[in-house]
Parts: structure tokens; sequence; C-alpha cells
């Protein structure tokens, strides 16, 4: 079981003892523990709105996030020169640029889902009751992720594999925190 599977299961545990058999808290505790902006990724993907809740948990994690991923962004753009801030309008458009790659690349890892056939890939049954592939995301189970143009599409992408691998490394981090 991976570390996000066994964070999910930690979340709605009904048994708070720490011994030879329950470990819950474990993977809890090993999350906050292994630090940095991969805790608050775990926290807002998987705890604040859990499987077994209908409910947003704590809406200040999500603001905390997208604050910090935002300021992220921002210095990943500016460092990797993706547009040059030569002037005052130059760099408003800029500051734009990276405010919308930031919220549209969060808001696809959050929740990257199809949301015509909530991520099976399939859509319905066709007149033989043989599964259709999905039209709106070709049977990947993943929506497209929509923006204005290109250049800005290239930079969602290049962020959502950021923060994918951010929490990819806090997951390895946490396991090795709990010596599994």
């Amino acid at each position: 079981m991976g570390f996000a599977e066994q964070f999910i299961a930690s979340l709605s545990s009904h048994n708070l003892r720490d011994d030879a058999f329950h470990h819950d808290l474990d993977v809890i505790a090993a999350a906050a523990l292994a630090g940095d902006m991969g805790a608050l990724l775990c926290r807002v993907k998987y705890a604040d709105g859990t499987v077994s809740r209908r409910f947003e948990g704590n809406a200040g994690n999500l603001a905390q996030l997208l604050r910090a991923w935002t300021a992220a962004v921002t210095k990943k753009g500016q460092a990797r020169r993706w547009v040059k801030a030569s002037t005052a309008w130059d760099a408003q458009a800029a500051h734009t640029l990276y405010r919308r790659v930031a919220e549209a690349s969060l808001a696809h890892w959050l929740d990257s889902k199809c949301k015509l056939c909530h991520g099976t890939g399939v859509a319905s049954a066709g007149a033989a009751g043989a599964p259709l592939v999905c039209k709106a995301c070709h049977g990947a189970g993943e929506a497209a992720i929509t923006c204005s143009g290109g250049f800005e599409l290239e930079r969602i992408k290049d962020m959502v594999s950021e923060l994918e691998a951010i929490f990819q490394s806090h997951g390895r981090r946490a396991m090795r925190r709990l010596g599994r």
C-alpha cells in the first residue's frame, strides 16, 4: 500500500491506540514531520475533503497552499525566464501569467478527473451493451487542461508535474520515517 492510501486509511481510523498492531497515527505523524510543501499538498488533497466526508475540512489549508504555490511558480517563472519583464506593463503581465499558471496547475493536480465519466474513461453503455470510451477524455479518465493558449498550457503542464514530484518526494520521505 502506497503512502497516499495509508494516509487516507489513517484519517478514517477509529482506533487511537499505538501498539504492535495499530499504526494509523504513525502515517499522519510521518506526513507532518516530513515537512515542506508536500505535507500541505497531502493535507489539502486527502485530509480536508476525504472520501468519507461530503464537505470541505479546512479552507485555510487550501488558501495557504495557493499562496505558497503562487510564490513558488513566480520564482520558477522568473528563474526560467518565461516572460521578459522590462517595463511595468511586462511585469504586470508576467505576474498575471504566474498567478494563472499557479491556480490552474494546482486546480488540475487536486482534481484532474474527467467530469463526464468521473475518471473511469467509460462514458456509458452503447446500443449493444458494450461500454463506450468517454469522448471528453478519450478513455484516459483525466480532464483536459483548459487555458487560453499553447504557451500557458505548456507552463501549466510543467507545474502539474512539479506538484506531482513534490508530492512523490514527500511520500518517500514520510515512508522512510515510518521505516517501511
